[in-house]
């Protein structure tokens, strides 16, 4: 089945971009002339997506607001003669079908998956996060994943090797090495200490997960931090299903 949906979970606090992010969401902050999210979005799109979904939370309804249109700007830009920059906000609202949900309280990136479960439906559907960009141009980040899950049909999580003085940051996958790039993944670790860390293969902010994660979820506890981890969920998804990490280029 093909992926045509993307979620996009973007209700963290950004306490780590703190003062920054006191007022602004930490998805909004622009990294040259573009918010980071737009970047994210773009990629989604360019990999295929047809359709976004941006899990917010409180006091990010800048979010909405960036990507739905705006006619007094978009009549004052007119009536200045500014086209070229008219046109850039425009594109901005036309992008791609994108809807929105609240998560209403911060109980982890499981749970904020778990929202978007009527969204996706029967269908596998891939998985950005709000403030991870990947810039590949050519061959964008989603698409190689996304052609890998084509290739085996099961889920594909976007990895990278890491120092491994670092695992102790991020969920860590244990597995063997398929192909060039692709490895089969037995089971996975958050954010292990160095002496559990099962490899050096972390977890980057990209996945195409089979939608068998949602009943996985619903009854999945919390996990470090008191959260609803989606590597707890994948781990259990491993178990019954076979699983594919991929270490993207970009």
């Amino acid at each position: 089945m093909k992926v045509r949906k993307a979620v996009i979970p973007a209700a963290g606090l950004g306490t780590r971009f703190l003062p920054a992010t006191k007022a602004q969401p930490k998805e909004m902050l622009p990294i040259v002339d573009k918010p980071t999210l737009q970047y994210i979005v773009e990629e989604a799109i360019d990999s295929g997506i047809e359709e976004i979904l941006i899990i917010t939370g409180r006091n990010k309804s800048s979010i909405e607001n960036h990507f739905d249109r705006s006619i007094e700007l978009e009549l004052s830009l007119k009536e200045s003669g500014k086209h070229e920059e008219l046109e850039l906000v425009q594109e901005i609202s036309d992008m791609v079908n994108i809807h929105y949900i609240r998560q209403k309280s911060p109980k982890g990136l499981g749970h904020a998956i778990h929202c978007a479960k009527s969204f996706v439906g029967s269908e596998p559907f891939a998985v950005l996060l709000g403030d991870d960009i990947v810039y590949n141009p050519d061959y964008p980040c989603l698409k190689q994943m996304i052609d890998c899950y084509e290739e085996y049909g099961t889920t594909v999580l976007g990895v990278q090797e890491v120092e491994k003085e670092n695992v102790s940051k991020y969920g860590i996958i244990d597995g063997s090495k398929l192909k060039d790039r692709i490895y089969d993944v037995k089971d996975l670790v958050e954010k292990p200490n160095l002496e559990e860390a099962p490899s050096n293969i972390a977890i980057m902010g990209r996945y195409v997960i089979t939608p068998r994660v949602f009943e996985i979820l619903e009854t999945t506890k919390p996990g470090k931090g008191g959260e609803i981890q989606l590597t707890d969920g994948l781990k259990t998804l491993a178990t019954e299903e076979k699983m594919h990490a991929y270490i993207f280029e970009g």
